[in-house]
């Protein structure tokens, strides 16, 4: 099976090399050229412009884009639809916001093109460990391509599948992300506490290397921390300053609009919030109430 991928970065690049290891043909295009080139190394074809691209595919075609959520996505899912054909297939394997992606499906139906979001989890690993994929849309579109996610996820019978129709696929990568928010937050804190206690000097790794078998915290995500802490424990070049990528936030406007409690994800984006402030204003303000009231001294900064 071919398809086009449009976004080489660390995920579709990753991708593009899996399928084309996997037996497909792959035509990649990216806005710098070095992507291109890393990609057409890995086996894939190079395409100078989503015009060639799509010319270098046969009927009926499949787009894959990996591109960031927005406005670049917004773009060209416009430029795409006019240049694809009825009876194409455009994915969106970004991180959109659901309703967007429900506008994208419109579009595309209008112009006989089959649309499918498509939540992608698996990081850098996906490249040697497989994609799961969370898939939305049309169920018929879904089993045309259905030789691509085999080849992306973790197995072909695991890690992948139809979970419903437009704007599912995204919906479910979004409270997803927001699960991961809230482990990695309680683990961030657990280990902090571990390392606050004088008594023992905790070596963390060994810790996190204890807790991986048979405890009932392991995972995949206390696998890397493990690896992590062998080797930084004080993690003395990172930043404390954590990004997110805006599905926690959708998650938790989620958790709003259907009455639905989500305390975990909504304290562990407000702690990604907190660690963007290099001068917190409210902490401040804090201790001279506590000073102003009760006569309690105060550090100076």
């Amino acid at each position: 099976m071919e398809i086009g991928i449009v976004g080489l970065g660390r995920m579709g690049g990753g991708m593009a090399a899996r399928l084309a290891k996997g037996g497909h043909r792959v035509v990649g295009f990216a806005r710098t050229p070095a992507a291109v080139a890393a990609a057409v190394a890995d086996g894939a074809v190079g395409a100078s412009s989503l015009s060639d691209l799509v010319q270098k595919l046969a009927r009926p075609r499949t787009v894959w884009l990996m591109v960031p959520a927005g406005e670049p996505t917004e773009q060209y899912v416009g430029e795409l639809v006019g240049l694809l054909s009825s009876g194409d297939t455009l994915v969106d394997g970004g991180n959109s916001n659901f309703r967007d992606s429900l506008r994208h499906a419109a579009r595309a139906k209008a112009a006989g093109v089959d649309f499918l979001d498509v939540g992608v989890s698996g990081g850098v690993w996906g490249r040697t460990e497989g994609y799961c994929l969370m898939i939305g849309g049309d169920a018929a579109a879904c089993e045309r391509l259905a030789p691509l996610f085999r080849s992306l996820a973790p197995s072909p019978t695991e890690g992948w599948g139809r979970v419903g129709d437009s704007g599912s696929g995204h919906y479910v990568k979004m409270v997803h992300n927001g699960i991961e928010y809230g482990l990695m937050e309680a683990y961030a804190e657990g280990f902090d506490i571990l390392r606050a206690q004088p008594a023992w000097k905790l070596d963390l790794g060994q810790v996190a290397t204890i807790w991986r078998r048979g405890s009932v915290v392991r995972s995949w995500l206390l696998d890397l921390t493990a690896d992590i802490l062998a080797s930084s424990a004080e993690l003395e070049q990172i930043a404390p300053y954590v990004r997110d990528s805006g599905e926690g936030r959708w998650t938790v406007e989620e958790s709003i609009a259907l009455d639905v409690p989500a305390p975990v994800i909504m304290m562990a984006l407000e702690r990604r919030l907190r660690s963007r402030q290099a001068d917190p204003f409210a902490e401040r303000l804090l201790a001279a109430m506590r000073q102003r009231f009760g006569g309690h001294a105060v550090g100076t900064g």
